[in-house]
């Protein structure tokens, strides 16, 4: 699990310029630090799905979202996905919080990534499964992007019962817990292709510090 240092500088503001040596030593300890404490589970479920214009429908009930239903056009099953990567991330990132605000920035950067990298080494592993199916895989969408209401995180949640299978939970405003993790529905398709779109250009945030082109 390989965390991606662009991202992390992304994270950071440093977009096209070079961050300072003593930027990159604290990234890389506080990577290091991480490396140590983190419990990385994930879980997920497969599933037959219907896709409309405005609306996808699967496990018994429907999520209303034209960007997402656009983005899984072509898609007759659906992969739905957690991963955390534990407790002990919150907890070191709140003691830093408390005691060096400057090292709890780039460690939050560097916690972001790392989910997202071993998200990506979940997914590497989904997409050889859905091979052997005829299936290729399209990339993760969560709620609270584009349209992709927020308050969906519920039944994700109660669908793969992660609070029972890897201790994810979230609070009442919907606000995953540990904080560090990730819920996604993933796309299934026959037909192999360029994916539908990026997550940054389907979302309506156009003044996002961390918006990609």
């Amino acid at each position: 699990m390989q965390a991606d240092k662009r991202e992390i500088l992304r994270y950071l503001g440093y977009r096209g310029k070079p961050a300072d040596e003593k930027v990159l030593a604290l990234m890389e300890s506080c990577l290091s630090e991480l490396g140590r404490v983190a419990c990385p589970r994930s879980t997920w479920a497969w599933f037959d799905a219907a896709v409309a214009e405005q609306q996808v429908s699967f496990a018994g009930f429907t999520i209303e979202s034209k960007k997402l239903a656009s983005h899984l056009h072509g898609c007759d099953r659906v992969i739905v996905f957690a991963a955390t990567l534990g407790l002990e991330v919150d907890r070191l990132m709140a003691r830093y919080e408390r005691l060096d605000m400057s090292r709890a920035v780039v460690m939050q950067a560097s916690a972001a990534a790392l989910v997202e990298a071993y998200c990506n080494e979940c997914c590497e592993y989904l997409a050889q499964e859905a091979a052997k199916q005829g299936y290729f895989l399209r990339p993760r969408f969560s709620p609270g992007y584009a349209d992709f209401s927020i308050q969906y995180q519920r039944a994700l949640l109660h669908l793969l019962d992660t609070a029972k299978k890897i201790g994810l939970s979230m609070t009442e405003s919907c606000m995953l817990v540990p904080v560090k993790s990730v819920t996604a529905v993933i796309g299934l398709t026959r037909e192999q292709g360029p994916c539908e779109q990026h997550k940054c250009s389907v979302c309506e945030k156009k003044d996002c510090p961390f918006r990609e082109e």
